[in-house]
């Protein structure tokens, strides 16, 4: 093997390690949603009614195999690696790989998706994407698969962004994205448990997510954290109470289909198309 030969071997074989690391990471994410689902089949936090819970499970499910081949064909991911050759100048750049690095891209990704969370709901043309999400009117583990294929592919673009801005690795954000599946599928477990309040002060945990599904406007414009719920205290966009209802009261999506031209019309569409229906007789 000659001394030009070896950089590029030894940087291949980091490749596939990563490859493999993020593969067994995905996993495990996996089991962690089975054992979620279980959990919330033996002791549920609220009840929702057969037909909901149902409706649920196979939408989101259904959701999540659609987006997963509709971005592997157009091989989205490969995107981060795009952004990767555009990297070297971002803040964490001339620092060497490893935990230090680590830790603070994870800091600085979970920070920048509560950003993107927060614009998602202030902004029209992103909820109209987003909103989707929220019309789950169940409040389970399977509802951390509930997203439309364009807000998703959004948010991957931002993400890039944050490759080149930062200076990470692809790798690394695509390992930090699957811990966050991790806290995803948790946060959005219909549990509640000891101590939640105190665990709660550091990581978001279903009982502050489950305000974030709340029916009223007022109410889910909040608690935007994916890990850390300091943003929320930061930025005072936290709140704390138990909603009454779950869900989007005007949107109704019962099926994937629905679910995905969900997107395309919005609560002005809505209200505008109420007020010209005529009014019976009082």
């Amino acid at each position: 093997m000659s001394p030009a030969e070896s950089p590029a071997l030894l940087a291949e074989a980091s490749q596939q390690a990563s490859l493999l690391f993020n593969e067994v990471l995905f996993g495990l994410a996996m089991l962690a949603f089975a054992v979620l689902m279980v959990m919330e089949h033996i002791q549920p936090y609220r009840k929702f009614t057969n037909k909901i819970s149902k409706e649920s499970f196979v939408t989101n499910t259904t959701a999540f195999l659609f987006n997963n081949v509709i971005l592997t064909a157009l091989r989205a991911s490969s995107l981060f690696f795009i952004a990767q050759r555009f990297s070297g100048f971002g803040l964490l750049s001339e620092m060497a790989n490893g935990p230090l690095k680590w830790l603070l891209s994870f800091v600085l990704f979970d920070f920048s998706i509560y950003l993107w969370h927060l614009v998602s709901h202030k902004y029209e043309w992103l909820w109209r994407f987003h909103k989707v999400h929220h019309s789950d009117k169940s409040f389970n583990v399977s509802t951390g698969f509930r997203f439309h294929v364009f807000d998703l592919f959004l948010e991957i673009l931002y993400k890039c962004l944050f490759v080149m801005i930062i200076g990470v690795d692809a790798y690394v954000v695509l390992a930090i994205e699957i811990i966050e599946l991790f806290f995803i599928f948790f946060h959005h477990a219909n549990l509640a448990f000891k101590y939640e309040n105190l665990i709660s002060q550091f990581i978001i945990t279903p009982s502050l997510h489950r305000v974030h599904h709340s029916a009223l406007r007022k109410e889910h414009d909040s608690n935007y954290g994916i890990v850390l719920s300091g943003w929320d205290k930061l930025f005072g966009t936290r709140k704390e109470l138990v909603p009454e209802k779950i869900g989007l009261d005007t949107i109704v999506a019962e099926n994937f289909l629905q679910l995905f031209f969900l997107a395309f019309v919005t609560e002005r569409h809505i209200r505008r198309l109420l007020q010209i229906i005529p009014k019976g007789k009082k």
